[in-house]
C-alpha cells in the first residue's frame, strides 16, 4: 500500500524538526555505517538524506539493507536536525535527516546504464535512447521546469494584454516556399497530402482579417531539415500576430514578455527599449545578422589606408571592390608564434578564409605578419584607427565584401570563446532591422523572399520592387539574444496589388498564386487590416536561459542529429496494409521491412 508524501524531498528544515513526515521518491546514493543505513533520496524537488537505524525501527532496517540505487520507495518518519558537523550547506534539506519508522519499496530497479548525475560523460546516443533516466538528473528536470515556467509566464502575459490564444490546424497545405516539408498522406482523399506546419504563418494572417485582432498561441512547428544543435525537426514556437500596429507597438509587446521572463525564471532585469541595429550595420560592425554584443571587439575597415599600398593582397582586394577589415582583441598581444600559427591554420581550414593577418602593437615591438611588404608607418595608421592599446592583438582579413565581414565574425566568436571573453552573467538583447527583402538565387536565376513573401517592403522602396528588388529593404525584425535569433517577424502586406507586385518579383504568376495561396488572397479582397507579427522560439529561449549546449537538453523527448528518437525507435517502418490503405507504394529497393 502506498504511503501518502506529505512533503517533497526538497521541502523539509529544522521547522518541521519533530514532526512525523512521509517521503516518497528514488535512491539516488546508499551509505551503510557501522549498521546505520544512509539513504539520499531524490524527487524533482531535491534531495533529502533518510536514516535506517534498528534503534528507530527493526523491520524497517532490516528491509532497507536490500535497498539499491533507483529502487522506488516510501519513508515516514520523524524529522530531526543533524549534528552541526554533518550539516550539509550545498541542499536546502541539509541541516535535517528523516529517521525511519516504515519503508515500503514501491519496485526494484536493475542497475541502469549510467549514473543518474549531473557531471554526466557519457555518449548523449545512450542518455537519449534511456531518456527516461536521463531525465531523472536534477539539471534535466531543472531545465523542464524552466521551460513549464516559460510556458506559465507567456500565457499570463499575453492574456493580461487581452490577446486570444487560439490554435491553428496541424494538417494544411503544403507551402513548399521554405523549408522541406513533413507530408502526411490523406487516406479519404487518395493521391493526396497534407503538411505539417512550419509556421501558423497563412493562418494568423486570416485572423486578422476575421478580426480577431491580438492572436498568440505556443505552437509545434516542424521542418524536415539538416539538425545542428539549435535545430529540431519539431519544434515550439510562441506565436504572435496583432491587427493596426506598427513596428513600435511590437517591439514594446515584446520586450515586455522578455522583461517578464527573465526576471520571473534567472532573475536577470533587462533595460527597455532594447538597442536596435540595422542588418546593414550588424553585418559591417560584427560580421553577423544575430551579433553577441556580450564582449566589444567591433570591425574596423582598414581599406582606406591600405588601398595604394604595394602589397597587392591590400591593394587589389581594394581595388577588385573587396574590403580589408579587422578588429582589437584586448590584452592579446602576447600570444607567441606557435599559437598564432595555429590560429592562422583554423582561420584558413575552420573559417575559409584565404590567410590571416595580425599586428601585435606591444610596448617593446610593434609587430606585422606581412611587415616585409607593408611600411611601418601604414601598421601604424592602422594601429592608430583600430584604437588598440599596447598589449592588444589586431587581426584582419582580406577578401570580397559578401564573405570577408562573415568570416571575420566567425573569427570574433573564435576568439571570444577560446580566450574567455565573453560576460556570461548578462543577458543582452537586441533588435535588427531593415533585412533585405529578397535574396537573389544565381543557380535558379530568380529573388526568393528572405523571410517570406507576405512580409511588407519599407513604403519608401517599394517602387524598387520593379526596378532594382536586390536593394529592396523589408519591415522585418529579428530579436537577438547573447548572439542568438531568439525571433523574428515583419509587417504583413495586407495590399492586394501590392502582394501580386511581390508574388511578380518572386516569378510567381498569377496562377500559381491562386493556386498555392488562393485562400488568403480571397481574404484579403473581403477588408484585411493593416497587421504584423512576430515568432520566438520557445526552444532556443529555454536553452539560452539554463544555459545548456543543445535544444536537446530542453525538450523532453528530442531526436537527434540524424531526426531520430532513440528511446522508442522512431521514425519505423509500417506494415504493408497500412501502406495500401493510404495508396501508397515504396520504390523499389524499399520495402514495409525497411532496408
Amino acid at each position: 500500500m502506498a504511503l501518502i508524501r506529505t512533503h517533497t524531498c526538497g521541502e523539509l528544515t529544522r521547522k518541521q524538526t519533530g514532526e512525523t513526515v512521509i517521503l516518497n521518491g528514488w535512491v539516488d546514493t546508499r551509505r551503510d555505517l557501522g549498521g546505520v543505513i544512509f539513504i539520499d533520496l531524490r524527487d524533482r524537488y531535491g534531495f533529502t538524506q533518510v536514516v535506517f537505524s534498528p534503534q528507530d525501527d527493526k523491520q524497517a532496517h532490516e528491509l532497507a539493507d536490500q535497498l539499491r540505487s533507483e529502487y522506488v520507495i516510501g519513508v515516514q518518519g520523524e524529522v530531526r536536525e543533524r549534528d552541526s558537523v554533518n550539516v550539509n550547506p550545498n541542499v536546502r534539506t541539509g541541516d535535517i535527516e528523516l529517521r525511519v519508522k516504515k519503508l515500503v519499496i514501491y519496485s526494484r530497479s536493475e542497475t541502469p546504464p549510467f549514473e543518474i548525475r549531473d557531471d554526466l560523460k557519457t555518449n548523449e546516443d545512450l542518455r537519449l535512447k534511456y531518456r527516461y533516466l536521463d531525465l531523472r538528473r536534477p539539471v534535466m528536470q531543472k531545465n523542464l521546469m524552466l521551460r513549464s515556467a516559460l510556458y506559465r509566464h507567456t500565457r499570463n502575459y499575453f492574456h493580461e494584454n487581452q490577446f486570444a490564444e487560439i490554435e491553428t490546424p496541424f494538417l494544411m497545405r503544403s507551402t513548399p516556399e521554405g523549408a522541406r516539408d513533413y507530408l502526411v498522406p490523406s487516406r479519404v482523399n487518395p493521391g493526396k497530402f497534407f503538411a505539417l506546419p512550419q509556421s501558423p504563418q497563412t493562418y494568423k494572417q486570416i485572423l486578422m482579417v476575421s478580426g480577431m485582432d491580438r492572436y498568440f498561441q505556443i505552437v509545434k512547428c516542424f521542418r524536415d531539415e539538416d539538425l545542428r544543435a539549435d535545430r529540431q525537426p519539431e519544434f515550439t514556437q510562441i506565436d504572435v500576430e496583432m491587427s493596426f500596429v506598427d513596428e513600435e507597438q511590437i517591439y514594446t509587446l515584446m520586450e515586455g514578455l522578455l522583461q517578464r521572463i527573465l526576471k520571473e525564471t534567472v532573475g536577470a532585469e533587462v533595460a527597455v527599449p532594447f538597442p536596435r541595429m540595422t542588418y546593414q550595420d550588424a553585418m559591417t560592425t560584427y560580421g553577423s545578422d544575430k551579433p553577441d554584443t556580450r564582449f566589444g571587439m567591433k570591425f574596423v575597415d582598414f581599406s582606406n589606408i591600405v588601398k595604394d599600398s604595394d602589397f597587392r593582397v591590400f591593394s587589389k582586394t581594394v581595388a577588385d571592390g573587396g574590403a580589408v577589415v579587422g578588429f582589437v582583441v584586448p590584452g592579446m598581444g602576447t600570444l607567441g608564434r606557435g599559437v598564432m600559427d595555429r590560429l592562422t591554420k583554423r582561420t584558413r581550414d575552420e573559417i575559409g578564409a584565404g590567410g590571416l593577418i595580425y599586428i601585435k602593437n606591444n610596448e617593446e615591438e610593434l609587430y606585422s605578419s606581412v611587415s616585409k611588404f607593408v611600411p611601418e608607418d601604414v601598421t601604424r595608421a592602422m594601429v592608430g584607427a583600430s584604437g588598440a592599446d599596447k598589449g592588444d592583438l589586431i587581426l584582419l582579413l582580406a577578401g570580397p565584401r559578401d564573405s570577408v565581414y562573415s568570416q571575420l565574425g566567425d573569427l570574433r566568436l573564435l576568439m571570444a570563446r577560446e580566450y574567455d571573453l565573453i560576460d556570461t552573467s548578462v543577458y543582452n538583447l537586441l533588435w535588427v532591422t531593415d533585412f533585405p527583402l529578397l535574396e537573389y538565387d544565381s543557380e535558379d536565376g530568380r529573388y526568393y523572399a528572405m523571410h517570406h513573401p507576405f512580409t511588407s517592403p519599407r513604403p519608401e522602396d517599394v517602387g524598387l520592387l520593379k526596378t532594382d528588388p536586390g536593394k529592396v529593404r523589408a519591415r522585418a525584425y529579428d530579436l537577438v539574444m547573447n548572439g542568438s535569433e531568439i525571433g523574428g517577424g515583419s509587417i504583413r502586406i495586407h495590399d492586394t496589388e501590392l502582394q501580386s507586385t511581390m508574388f511578380e518579383t518572386l516569378g510567381i504568376g498569377k496562377e500559381e498564386a491562386q493556386q498555392k495561396f488562393g485562400f488568403l488572397l480571397d481574404a484579403f479582397r473581403y477588408g484585411a487590416p493593416p497587421h504584423g507579427g512576430i515568432a520566438l522560439g520557445l526552444d532556443r529561449v529555454a536553452m539560452l536561459l539554463t544555459g545548456a549546449k543543445s535544444l536537446r537538453d530542453v525538450i523532453a523527448f528530442p531526436k537527434n542529429q540524424r531526426a531520430v528518437s532513440l528511446m522508442d525507435n522512431c521514425p519505423d517502418v509500417v506494415d504493408e496494409a497500412q501502406l495500401k490503405e493510404l495508396h501508397i507504394r515504396l520504390a523499389p529497393g524499399l520495402d514495409a521491412g525497411g532496408s
